[in-house]
C-alpha cells in the first residue's frame, strides 16, 4: 500500500514538473511573440510617421505650387491686358507715323514753293530799306547781311529761316508806328558832325547838332538832308527828350512832309 502512494506521488510530481515546464515554455513564448508584435507596431508607427511626413511635405509644395499659379495667373491676366492696351498704342502710331509721312511728303512739296518766297522777300525787304527814309542805316544794313548768309546756309532749316525773315518784317514794320532818338555821324557841309536823330514812325526824321544850333528834316522826295529854321530847334530837342522818356509826352510842332499826290 505504501509503495503504491509513492508511486502515485513520484507520477504527480512529475506532472507537476512537466506543467510547470509547459508554463514557462508557453511563457517564453508569449513574451518573443509580445516583443516582435511590440517591434511590428513599433515599425509600423514609424512607417506612418514617415509616410505622414511625405504627405506633410506634398501637401506643402501643393499649397506652394497652388499660390504660385495663382500669382502667375494674375500676372497672365495682367499682361493681357497690358498687350490690348499696347496693341492699341500700336495701332494709334502707326496711323500716326502714316499721317507724319504724308506730313513730310508734304513737307517736301512745301519747302521747294517756300525756298524761292523767302529769297525773294529778302530781296523785297533790300529794295524797301534802300528806298526808304534813311534811319539806323548801319543796324538795318547788318540784318540785311545776316539774311543773305542764312539764305545759304545748309544747316539752318527752312523753318528757322523763314521765321528770321518774318522777324525782320516784324521789325521793320514796328518801326512805322515808334518814335525813337539815336545818336549817330552826318556829312554836313563836308564834315562829319555827331548829332541826335529824331524818328518820328515813318513819316518824319530829323536831326539836331549836339549844341542843338543846327536842325534838318530829311526830305523824302528830293531824298536828302535840308535845314529847318531856328524856331524848330526847342520842338525837336523836346522831341528828343520825349522820345528817350526823359520827359512826358507832349504835343510838339514839328516839320512833317506833306502827302503825296496819287499817281
Amino acid at each position: 500500500m505504501r509503495t503504491r502512494n509513492k508511486s502515485a506521488k513520484r507520477r504527480l510530481s512529475m506532472l507537476v514538473c512537466c506543467g510547470c515546464s509547459a508554463l514557462l515554455l508557453n511563457s517564453s513564448v508569449l513574451a518573443q511573440d509580445l516583443d516582435q508584435v511590440t517591434a511590428t507596431n513599433n515599425s509600423a508607427n514609424e512607417a506612418a510617421k514617415a509616410s505622414q511626413q511625405r504627405i506633410d511635405s506634398v501637401a506643402e509644395q501643393t499649397d506652394r505650387l497652388l499660390s504660385e499659379y495663382r500669382v502667375v495667373i494674375k500676372e497672365i491676366d495682367g499682361l493681357r491686358v497690358y498687350n490690348r492696351q499696347m496693341e492699341k498704342q500700336i495701332a494709334g502710331q502707326m496711323k500716326e507715323m502714316e499721317q507724319l509721312r504724308d506730313s513730310i511728303d508734304r513737307v517736301t512739296v512745301i519747302e521747294r514753293q517756300v525756298v524761292p518766297l523767302m529769297l525773294r522777300m529778302v530781296d523785297g525787304l533790300h529794295q524797301f530799306v534802300e528806298l526808304d527814309v534813311p534811319f539806323l542805316e548801319q543796324e538795318r544794313q547788318e540784318r540785311l547781311e545776316y539774311l543773305d548768309s542764312l539764305m545759304d546756309r545748309a544747316d539752318v532749316s527752312v523753318a528757322e529761316k523763314f521765321r528770321k525773315v518774318l522777324e525782320a518784317y516784324q521789325i521793320e514794320n514796328e518801326y512805322g508806328r515808334t518814335i525813337e532818338a539815336y545818336s549817330g555821324t552826318l556829312n554836313l557841309d563836308g564834315n562829319p558832325r555827331e548829332v541826335d536823330f529824331l524818328r518820328i514812325g515813318r513819316v518824319s526824321l530829323m536831326y539836331q547838332t549836339e549844341n542843338a544850333q543846327r536842325s534838318g528834316l530829311w526830305d523824302q522826295t528830293e531824298r536828302q538832308w535840308v535845314s529847318l529854321p531856328d524856331k524848330y530847334h526847342t520842338p525837336i530837342k523836346k522831341g528828343l527828350r520825349i522820345a528817350r522818356k526823359e520827359v512826358a509826352p507832349n504835343l510838339l510842332k514839328l516839320p512833317i512832309p506833306g502827302p503825296e499826290a496819287a499817281q
